[in-house]
């Protein structure tokens, strides 16, 4: 199951649909909740010096959602090699599986200097686990 976002006022523009800006900020909650639960902290990632970058990411805008709904946020890793991992999103309307966007993001492993590395073999274990 995804994760369950609640859309508030805030997230919509002057059309009271969500800004089309927002998709990308769910989709990096849920890819964060998605490393969490196979016990890859973003935080402790960080205090040993390991950070993901999104490197690219596209989004494919396929029905709006609105103010007061609720959309179910899938995430994937579609591939982990040894330095980056892909992943793939789709969100859907909860209870009606409406498609509202689907979307990926590179992300690429780097050090505490901003410079590329390899996943380290722990997390990448870890993230390659089925959960």
């Amino acid at each position: 199951m995804g994760m369950e976002i609640k859309i508030y006022y805030r997230d919509t523009d002057c059309g009271g649909v969500v800004y089309y800006a927002n998709y990308l900020d769910y989709f990096e909650r849920a890819r964060t909740e998605w490393m969490e639960e196979r016990g890859a902290s973003v935080r402790e990632l960080r205090d040993r010096g390991i950070q993901f970058i999104v490197k690219h990411s596209e989004v494919d805008y396929r029905s709006p959602a609105a103010y007061g709904q609720v959309i179910v946020v899938d995430t994937k890793a579609d591939k982990i090699t040894g330095a980056s991992i892909d992943f793939s999103y789709r969100i859907t309307e909860k209870g009606t599986d409406r498609i509202i966007v689907t979307g990926s993001t590179l992300l690429v492993c780097i050090d505490g200097k901003l410079k590329p590395r390899r996943i380290p073999e722990d997390i990448a274990s870890k993230l390659t686990s089925v959960k």
